[in-house]
């Protein structure tokens, strides 16, 4: 079985064909532990899985490092895409690709023969407390979430998949590690949460550090990154196109009415298991 490990500023994965069905739905969540787990094995925050699809060019399924199943990946996709392009899966600079959050539209820069960048069509930001999903009603917009003992302003979304963004003065210094999990498992989100720590630095520009489900933290993470900048767009932080610096580097975000995600997808080397 070959594969590819890829990256988009430094959220990896392991890419799999996998349209003859060789790995089955019960073997999937077991491979994607095994394969993720670092220095034991190939080492990676995620496992894509190409397969076919009826309404769309191709489909992508995305098992983070626990072995969860994932809704959408703004990183991910962009890897997605430049492997099938390059595996001759799909051979077209634009295309679609069935998601567990529906099918987005992706446009690929080639230089010789080569996907350098992809733009992602992400949709529109989803508010509603029961399609995000969180419990109660009506939206969350800059509003207090206790845990344990310590109060944070929040705003909650789905861009596909679930999060809460929280906007706070130094990421730098922010305890990301201690307060992530606990906002990630917070009994409000059923299916838990990615949280975004984001620093606005000024109208074009901010920095966001990111706790993704079932990962950890994460490099770099495509969907949080939108989740944030629309965030920042609902409270009038930022406007138009942002750049997003996270620690893997940076991604481009456009917001009006739908998102817009540009950024690179590198290979970082194949192989084959056995």
């Amino acid at each position: 079985m070959r594969f590819w490990k890829m990256h988009g500023l430094g959220n990896d994965y392991v890419v799999i064909d996998n349209r003859d069905g060789k790995i089955a739905d019960a073997e999937t969540a077991d491979l994607a532990r095994r394969l993720c787990e670092r220095r034991f094995s190939v080492g990676a925050d995620g496992l894509l899985l190409v397969s076919g699809s009826a309404v769309a060019d191709v489909k992508m399924r995305i098992f983070n490092a626990d072995g969860s199943e994932a809704e959408m990946c703004g990183n991910g996709i962009r890897c997605f895409t430049k492997y099938c392009y390059e595996n001759s899966i799909v051979r077209k600079t634009e295309l679609t690709v069935e998601t567990l959050a529906g099918v987005k539209k992706a446009w690929l820069t080639v230089e010789r023969g080569a996907v350098t960048s992809v733009k992602v069509d992400m949709g529109a930001p989803v508010l509603e407390r029961k399609e995000i999903p969180m419990l109660g009603e009506g939206t969350c917009i800059n509003e207090d979430l206790r845990v344990n003992g310590e109060t944070y302003k929040v705003t909650c979304l789905s861009v596909g998949n679930p999060h809460c963004v929280i906007f706070v003065d130094a990421v730098d210094d922010f305890p990301v590690e201690r307060i992530g999990p606990k906002i990630e498992n917070h009994n409000l989100f059923p299916n838990r949460t990615n949280v975004e720590f984001a620093q606005v630095l000024n109208k074009a520009e901010m920095k966001v550090r990111v706790w993704e489900r079932g990962c950890a933290e994460t490099l770099a993470c495509g969907t949080g990154a939108c989740a944030s900048v629309a965030a920042g767009n609902l409270l009038r932080k930022v406007a138009g196109r942002v750049t997003v610096h996270l620690l893997g580097g940076d991604l481009q975000v456009e917001y009006t009415d739908r998102l817009f995600l540009s950024g690179p997808a590198v290979k970082v080397f194949e192989g084959t298991m056995f």
